[in-house]
């Protein structure tokens, strides 16, 4: 299917590696030029700037000032059509909520939501001058699916789906449509790294952490974790007119883990 998306502009928060890499690269492939935003580049990123087609930043996006940085850099080269929030982190609370401190809180908020809050801030003024534009914004199933094990990234991740949702209603009259991608667990470095989430429960559980990670995949009814590629194809759909009518909405990807009643 062509998605029609050849020569517009994206910017991709988070951009260097898992979902945000899988994104950069699909969106490349549909001929889209991307300002590709992360704390730092990596090998996977910089082949994709050799092509010619990708601009890196690096930025800090938990910074008040980082994502605006970054859309000012995608500004330059014209309007924005499409806005990829991705951007986030998650660390799993294994000593309990009454071990999660204010500055915890805060960094959990300041990344996983206001990233994405700033950087569609940034980006909207120039959507709404042109009639129209996208943002999709990756969420989680932890935004409906309560864990005290992630209890601080939970309540960032609803409050981020309630926020696409109700700015949806507002700017939707005037052609701009944002939705949200929430995945169950993804076989990406969040997980699967030397410091994700599979190491860090095995380490306070004494568990090794291909256990823990196939425990996990085990709970979804294809007993595997998502693919960043099919977050990646799901994004450059809802980013295409082939989805012109599709806003305010939420798109699980979870393998058949939850079940939304």
């Amino acid at each position: 299917m062509d998605l029609g998306l050849e020569g517009r502009l994206a910017v991709v928060t988070g951009a260097s590696k898992g979902i945000g890499l899988a994104v950069t690269r699909t969106l490349v492939r549909e001929g889209v030029r991307v300002v590709a935003g992360a704390r730092t580049r990596s090998a996977d990123l910089d082949a994709l700037v050799s092509a010619g087609t990708v601009l890196p930043v690096e930025v800090d996006l938990s910074t008040p000032d980082g994502p605006a940085t970054l859309v000012a850099a995608a500004l330059e080269l014209g309007s924005v059509d499409l806005l990829v929030n991705n951007v986030g982190a998650v660390t799993p609370r294994v000593d309990g909520f009454l071990a999660v401190t204010d500055d915890e809180w805060a960094a959990t908020i300041n990344l996983s939501l206001m990233a994405a809050v700033r950087a569609t801030r940034a980006v909207l003024p120039s959507m709404l001058d042109a009639g129209g534009g996208s943002v999709v914004t990756i969420s989680s199933v932890n935004a409906f699916l309560p864990d005290p094990d992630v209890i601080d990234y939970g309540a960032a991740k609803a409050a981020l789906t309630n926020f696409s949702k109700a700015l949806s209603k507002q700017v939707g009259p005037r052609g701009v449509r944002l939705n949200t991608i929430s995945p169950g667990p993804v076989a990406t470095d969040l997980w699967l790294g030397e410091h994700g989430v599979a190491a860090t429960v095995g380490l306070a559980a004494g568990s090794d952490p291909a256990a823990v990670s196939a425990a996990a995949a085990g709970q979804s009814v294809t007993g595997r974790f998502t693919r960043p590629q099919e977050i990646a194809e799901l994004v450059a759909f809802l980013a295409s007119d082939v989805a012109a009518n599709v806003t305010g909405a939420d798109f699980v990807i979870d393998g058949g883990l939850t079940t939304q009643t």
